[in-house]
């Protein structure tokens, strides 16, 4: 039994969370420092736009991060009163929550500021867990080929990072590095799609259980945004939970 079907959905997130002004602060510094790039989900439209953290203040308990280019983005943002901050800091996807912005001068341009995040959610490279989809009910993967061609394949493993999918027959032209574009595909139970770009990590010929020709196809989640990372993971921890009931 894998290490997260040991976790109730509680205990994944406690695990991962980073809690207290001060580690919060200090990890946002380092975002700082280094000029992280965070794509930013507001608004009940579920709009988006990206941004850098500029500061942390502990003692004045607030993040300072960039405006937006748009003026017309930037007036909605000052509305929303919730706000989702995802990025891949270092390889190692970092997400937290903040509340209303409001806008300040900063270094001598204008900037948001936000009180400090409760917590930030840091998923290790090591806490990638990956899982074979139940055959009883398949995940459907969809994805833009570069010359434009549809691929339409079944899913047989799933990580917070990537998908492997099986196709019985390879379509011309595709190979290893080939970025997919417009993918999506559902989670059982869930009403609403994911929607992703995803790059080919391997190509890999194999014989299927009769004896037919298949090929094993390595995708690389590039822009999964994180609140769709937890759904992952979620689903993840509920399919390793339901099989340890069976075995039990």
């Amino acid at each position: 039994m894998s290490q997260i079907a040991q976790l109730s959905e509680a205990e994944i997130e406690e695990r991962f969370h980073v809690t207290g002004t001060l580690p919060v602060a200090f990890l946002l510094v380092g975002f700082a420092r280094t000029y992280d790039q965070f794509s930013v989900s507001f608004g009940g439209a579920g709009e988006m736009m990206l941004t850098t953290v500029l500061d942390a203040q502990p003692a004045g308990d607030r993040l300072i991060f960039d405006c937006s280019g748009s003026a017309d983005i930037n007036e909605r943002f000052l509305r929303s009163g919730r706000n989702v901050f995802s990025g891949r800091p270092g390889g190692i996807h970092v997400q937290f929550t903040t509340g209303q912005a409001s806008e300040i001068n900063y270094g001598g341009s204008k900037a948001f500021a936000v009180p400090l995040p409760k917590y930030i959610v840091r998923m290790q490279r090591r806490d990638t867990f990956r899982i074979e989809t139940p055959l009883g009910r398949p995940l459907q993967f969809f994805g833009r080929m570069t010359d434009g061609g549809l691929l339409n394949v079944p899913a047989h493993d799933i990580s917070v990072a990537g998908l492997g999918v099986t196709a019985s027959a390879l379509p011309d032209g595709l190979s290893s590095g080939d970025r997919l574009e417009n993918c999506h595909f559902s989670l059982p139970d869930d009403d609403r799609e994911l929607f992703f770009s995803a790059t080919i990590r391997h190509v890999t010929p194999q014989v299927g259980r009769i004896g037919q020709q298949q090929w094993r196809i390595g995708l690389h989640f590039e822009d999964m945004p994180g609140i769709e990372e937890n759904r992952i993971q979620r689903y993840i921890a509920r399919v390793e939970r339901e099989r340890h009931e069976l075995l039990a």
